[in-house]
């Protein structure tokens, strides 16, 4: 048994990292994918996300967009359901960071950041709503919205204000969303992941900060894309019934710590 067999989905920054690891897993449990980057091409090189899935015998397409913009998250939620009826599950985890604090940070930086982070978190929420409330409910929900936050938006991100307070904003926008549409059978909720090591260039593989990862996590390894991408099974999927306005923790315990 496949968990998400006849599910549509949309997951944004798919070409790489975490989107992409979500986007394999959903192929594989049955879901039609729908890739949304700026790019096709995986930071980590290698194949496409959307070749991977159709050389495991998963279906799905890639459709570029930019979430900063509302024309081109309304033209990738349209496009979707115009070729395949309809969205069950919308996953929101395309974000970019500067790697700077409050003092460093630029103007230009700050609304960059809070352009794609929130603003674009905002439009794919918005878009997806619509479509939701404009189809029949499959059993109890219209559909799904899974938002990517993170630690850093419960505690401090180092170093990193403007992504420590979008991350923020998400979480908090998880909470309004699952509470105004509650009644519409609309289901929200968020993951939080931890640190997990990727391909993600930068300050992000850095050996001090991942010595530091490692030091600050109970579990005894640090997270890995499989680990998100199973949480996100999970909320997309019909036994997560119940369950609305969450942000699930995918962290080894940094945050009980």
């Amino acid at each position: 048994m496949t968990m998400l067999a006849d599910k549509i989905a949309i997951v944004t920054g798919a070409s790489s990292g975490l989107g992409r690891a979500i986007a394999l897993r959903y192929a594989r449990e049955g879901a039609t994918v729908v890739i949304a980057d700026v790019t096709e091409t995986p930071i980590e090189g290698g194949e496409t996300t959307l070749e991977s899935i159709r050389a495991s015998g998963g279906e799905g397409t890639f459709i570029k967009a930019d979430i900063s913009s509302w024309s081109d998250v309304d033209a990738l939620i349209s496009e979707t359901v115009a070729r395949y009826g309809r969205l069950d599950v919308m996953v929101n985890n395309a974000a970019i960071y500067t790697s700077t604090n409050l003092i460093d940070t630029s103007p230009q930086q700050w609304d960059r950041i809070i352009a794609v982070n929130v603003t674009g978190f905002f439009y794919c929420c918005k878009r997806a709503a619509q479509q939701f409330l404009a189809q029949e409910p499959i059993g109890e929900t219209r559909g799904r919205i899974i938002n990517i936050s993170s630690q850093h938006g419960m505690v401090a991100s180092p170093g990193d204000f403007p992504y420590g307070v979008s991350k923020g904003a998400i979480v908090q926008m998880t909470r309004q969303i699952a509470v105004d549409h509650a009644a519409d059978l609309i289901v929200c909720n968020a993951i939080a992941p931890g640190k997990i090591v990727t391909g993600k260039p930068g300050v992000a593989n850095d050996p001090g900060a991942l010595d530091y990862s490692r030091r600050r996590t109970p579990w005894p390894r640090l997270g890995e894309p499989k680990d998100v991408a199973g949480a996100a099974v999970f909320l997309a999927s019909d036994m997560a019934s119940y369950i609305t306005g969450v942000n699930l923790m995918v962290d080894g315990g940094w945050m009980a710590g």
